[in-house]
């Protein structure tokens, strides 16, 4: 059974934060607010929260993982940013943008798309996610909470807990986060490439 933590949007309980991050260090996969709906997160080396969040969502191997970052400092130890691409990321974040980038040798392989070795970063305007990652220390593994045969991500916390109750280790709920997931742009290219519409503007990369 899932713990159940409700957190104030902006001022989240240290208490509250501590007991996820000691959850997720201990190896749990836990459901937490973004700035662009829920997501699924757990540590970047968590091999079974990897397996587990493949099955929740039931992915290919082709998915792009995102690593949640608390600032452009930790996201440039993951991916390789050319001076183009860095001025890009900075004038957008934080935000609700995913860019998929060339991974560093810091990401595990099994995180990498299989034949372009790129990841998905990220940096949120959250304060909740804010707290859980400077807690926590690292980025976060995440996906968001998108499952099989819904159109749209779960955005309530109860509804979460209800749903997956024995899939995840804690819902972290701090209210409605909205329905409208990341705005994903490729930045692995010559060219950005605009995959997903979501609710970053997508006008500045077309």
């Amino acid at each position: 059974m899932a713990r159940y933590l409700d957190v104030h949007p902006d001022n989240p309980q240290p208490r509250a934060i501590a007991q996820t991050v000691d959850l997720i260090k201990d190896g749990g996969l836990v459901a937490y607010p973004t700035d662009s709906c829920y997501a699924l997160g757990c540590r970047l080396a968590n091999r079974e929260g990897l397996r587990r969040i493949r099955e929740i969502r039931r992915l290919d191997d082709k998915h792009h993982f995102t690593l949640v970052c608390s600032d452009f400092a930790q996201l440039g130890q993951f991916v390789i940013v050319s001076n183009a691409v860095f001025r890009a990321i900075k004038a957008s974040t934080p935000g609700s943008y995913t860019f998929i980038l060339p991974a560093t040798k810091e990401v595990p392989k099994q995180l990498l798309h299989p034949k372009k070795n790129t990841v998905g970063v990220r940096i949120p305007d959250h304060t909740v996610t804010q707290a859980l990652i400077a807690a926590l220390g690292e980025p976060l593994l995440s996906s968001t909470l998108l499952l099989p045969g819904h159109e749209e991500p779960l955005t309530q916390g109860w509804e979460i807990k209800e749903e997956l109750d024995n899939q995840v280790d804690a819902v972290l709920d701090s209210g409605d986060c909205g329905v409208e997931p990341t705005t994903v742009v490729d930045l692995s290219g010559d060219e950005p490439v605009v995959v997903r519409v979501g609710a970053g503007d997508p006008s500045r990369f077309e």
